[in-house]
């Protein structure tokens, strides 16, 4: 096949220029989520000058940054210059069920701005870029500043919430039992889960200071649910008839891993349930967000996003055995294992 541009260079440079100032967009959305424009005009479009004098911005500076957003369908202009909301901005909103604003402020942080940014020495060094410029693991960062750990906490539960409730009807869970959530964060996807079965409790298992900010003392799951604080390096809580793992294995390698899974199958009894919740790569050159994401582990972690194969693998070699894949409307499938 002949790879030369031919006559469709000018649209092909067009692509590429498009890629290289994707940090823009990425900038543009950081600064009106920061600054929660999309707060401002939950009562109807509003002309820029106004919309600044509501939010204690520069009008002319404001209408030129929603502009660019609106030609990717966050905001939209009127005939008469004024800027009102569309789908996707509603999302920005603070006050909305499944908000996105705290994900999208996390996801745009400094942090990932300086880590992106590495790849080029990444390509020679295969140091991750993110321990290059902070000298240190992101997790292990994010133990020395209380204030990012918060935003992480409230940024991922922000960012996986809408996942959980797709995630906790794609799967049939048992009648009773106790499910285990192991590195759940805040507790959305238990929620859910014992939410929609009113037969299972649940415990939420997460290093001390995340489980402190659950979200599980709602009252269709009262009485249902415990915390305990932990490592899953170490330990993690025993007894239970299935565990959930939800984009966990894709923050480590494949050494740290085995690490976790093997802390699972000492607390788990044969024959019990481990589910696996993260994207599996696909072959082939068609997009996928899991390819992204295999991206910012490679920038901010020492993770990555695997394929069926090397699931199957890894978690053969922790003890378990791949009983079926239960793919969701998500980006992301449920490996369901057992123990053996």
């Amino acid at each position: 096949m002949d790879a030369t541009p031919g006559t469709d260079h000018p649209a092909l440079t067009a692509q590429l220029g498009d890629i290289a100032m994707g940090f823009f967009y990425a900038s543009a959305l950081r600064a009106v989520a920061v600054h929660r424009v999309a707060d401002h005009l939950a009562g109807g479009p509003l002309q820029p000058d106004e919309l600044g004098r509501r939010a204690g911005l520069h009008g002319p500076t404001l209408r030129r940054v929603l502009r660019l957003l609106a030609t990717r369908g966050v905001f939209q202009e009127d005939g008469q210059g004024a800027f009102g909301l569309t789908p996707s901005a509603e999302l920005l909103r603070t006050d909305v069920p499944g908000s996105a604003h705290s994900g999208m402020v996390w996801i745009t942080e400094e942090v990932f701005q300086r880590s992106a940014a590495g790849l080029e020495d990444a390509l020679r060094t295969g140091v991750t870029p993110f321990d290059a410029a902070y000298g240190m693991p992101f997790f292990d960062y994010l133990r020395t500043d209380a204030e990012a750990q918060a935003r992480f906490d409230t940024g991922m539960a922000a960012m996986s919430g809408p996942e959980d409730e797709i995630v906790a009807e794609a799967y049939a869970f048992p009648a009773t039992g106790t499910v285990v959530d192991v590195g759940g964060g805040r507790g959305g996807l238990l929620r859910a889960v014992l939410t929609r079965n009113p037969g299972l409790s649940g415990v939420l298992f997460d290093q001390e200071q995340t489980v402190a900010t659950h979200l599980l003392d709602v009252k269709e799951t009262a009485g249902r649910w415990r915390t305990d604080g932990g490592s899953f390096f170490e330990a993690v809580t025993p007894g239970g008839d299935l565990y959930l793992l939800k984009h966990i294995l894709h923050d480590w390698n494949d050494e740290d891993c085995l690490r976790i899974l093997r802390a699972i199958r000492a607390a788990i009894v044969p024959g019990g349930t481990l589910l696996a919740v993260d994207a599996i790569l696909p072959p082939g050159n068609d997009p996928h967000f899991a390819k992204m994401v295999d991206i910012i582990m490679l920038a901010c972690l020492r993770g990555r996003e695997r394929t069926e194969e090397e699931f199957r693998s890894l978690l053969g070699e922790a003890g378990f055995r791949v009983n079926r894949i239960v793919p969701t409307e998500t980006f992301s499938s449920i490996i369901e294992a057992v123990a053996v």
